[in-house]
């Protein structure tokens, strides 16, 4: 029997897997839940994610796994409409034209930023490809001074500052720009004369855990059971311990209960690996506070809203600006969320009611015609790890899939710290990573 630590969309996958392989499975799952990220709230029509998620066209993976479970033609092409909120005026940034208009830019800004965008280095005044086709030769390079010498002062502080900022706070600095790179390229399909084209499954990402979860089996899942212990014999792991809710009669304590196993995948956190191993990973990672804000009425016409303000939010990401309202029973659904770098952050301490004072007041700021009578519900999940911190010489800190030379033969790693989640952690890489080890064991 192959043990699965964790039931969220890497553990799911791995599991789903490794029964095509032909193997015996059972995931354990700490909390009450399945689905990690990607659990959802109810709305008055279909679910939606906790914490907003959308497919790149450069992700492959996930669209054959849902073609595998019966899925494929729900996945579905949209075009997500992109904006930068500066100065109290949105900013459409999605066809040539309007970029061209953008006024915070320069034409030579604009320029710089295309080729960038486009792959080509100018600098020398020579044209050239190939400079930024691996992204790994930009690692140990940090990301100002790489804007500086590839684009202009201007795009990198009226561009991606805030964006950097926003996404990482007083940490930006230590990002790489292989980081940034690679981003361009997983974010890079767009139709110039509407917008970036991103994907989104009819009915939800929901939709496929369920499918996970029923090809699964049900019987083969058991939630509310922590994996406390690995047992080791001349270096292979061949059981495992797990604490469920029950309380042994005897001793009063949380009952323990051992399983026999061939191999273990930890689809965790790396945390929980270095409990049950004393693996060390060092990968920060930052958390984040993400509300689902339901309304009446739209607040604005666009998708995603960067925002370049002195608000408690770097986006605001309008959900039916992407996925029709009618979907959710016409409900408006908006997203507020913001990174958190460290737990004594006010906006991590605040409790719910807080919070999302905390974003309506940031909402009012910015768009004075808001009425918080509009507001049908707020629902708020926080999550202390929900990205990884994308610093210089990252690649030489991420988890390997197979553990066997650095803990034990059976041991394999298909959490948040694996190669999969490089340049940007996304249902996809957990997928990937949850695959990758999968198809390791079966090749034993």
């Amino acid at each position: 029997m192959i043990g699965v630590v964790g039931g969220g969309i890497a553990g799911l996958a791995a599991a789903h897997r490794l029964q095509e392989r032909g193997h015996e499975v059972q995931v354990f799952e700490a909390s009450a839940d399945l689905g990690g990220l990607a659990a959802t709230y109810d709305t008055a029509g279909d679910r939606i994610e906790k914490f907003y998620h959308h497919l790149s066209k450069s992700e492959r993976t996930i669209v054959e796994l849902a073609e595998d479970l019966g899925l494929g033609e729900a996945i579905e092409w949209r075009v997500g409409k992109n904006a930068y909120y500066v100065d109290g005026v949105v900013h459409p940034m999605d066809t040539a034209w309007q970029i061209l208009a953008y006024p915070h830019l320069s034409i030579y800004d604009k320029f710089r930023l295309g080729m960038l965008v486009l792959g080509i280095d100018v600098r020398g005044g020579v044209p050239s490809r190939g400079t930024y086709d691996d992204f790994t030769d930009f690692e140990d390079v940090p990301i100002e001074e790489f804007l500086l010498e590839h684009t202009s002062r201007g795009v990198f502080e009226n561009f991606f500052l805030p964006l950097l900022e926003a996404k990482f706070g007083d940490r930006w600095r230590e990002v790489s720009a292989a980081w940034l790179l690679a981003r361009v390229r997983f974010r890079g399909e767009r139709d110039l004369t509407a917008g970036e084209i991103l994907g989104y499954l009819d009915g939800g990402f929901g939709r496929l855990l369920d499918a996970l979860v029923e090809s699964v089996g049900e019987a083969n899942i058991t939630t509310g059971a922590r994996v406390t212990d690995l047992a080791l014999s001349k270096g292979v792991v061949d059981a495992i311990g797990v604490t469920t809710g029950e309380i042994d009669a005897i001793d009063d304590q949380p009952a323990t209960e051992t399983y026999d196993v061939d191999s273990v995948v930890v689809a965790t956190m790396p945390t929980v690996l270095e409990d049950l191993t004393g693996y060390t990973c060092d990968i920060d990672f930052q958390g984040t506070v993400c509300s689902v804000i339901s309304m009446d009425e739209p607040l604005t016409e666009t998708y995603w809203l960067n925002v370049a303000e002195d608000v408690p939010f770097g986006a605001l990401i309008e959900h039916t600006n992407f996925i029709p309202a009618e979907r959710y029973g016409g409900e408006h659904l908006l997203y507020a969320v913001s990174y958190i770098q460290e737990p004594a952050e006010e906006l991590w301490q605040m409790d719910d009611e807080a919070v999302e004072r905390t974003w309506l007041d940031g909402i009012e700021s910015l768009f004075p015609d808001f009425e918080r009578s509009s507001v049908n519900w707020i629902e708020t999940a926080r999550n202390p790890r929900t990205a990884p911190v994308y610093e210089r010489g990252y690649l030489d800190m991420v988890i390997p899939y197979d553990l066997g030379d650095a803990v034990a033969e059976g041991v394999y790693y298909a959490g948040m710290a694996s190669r999969a989640q490089y340049p940007e952690r996304s249902l996809n890489g957990g997928i990937e990573a949850g695959f990758a080890c999968a198809e390791l064991i079966a090749e034993k």
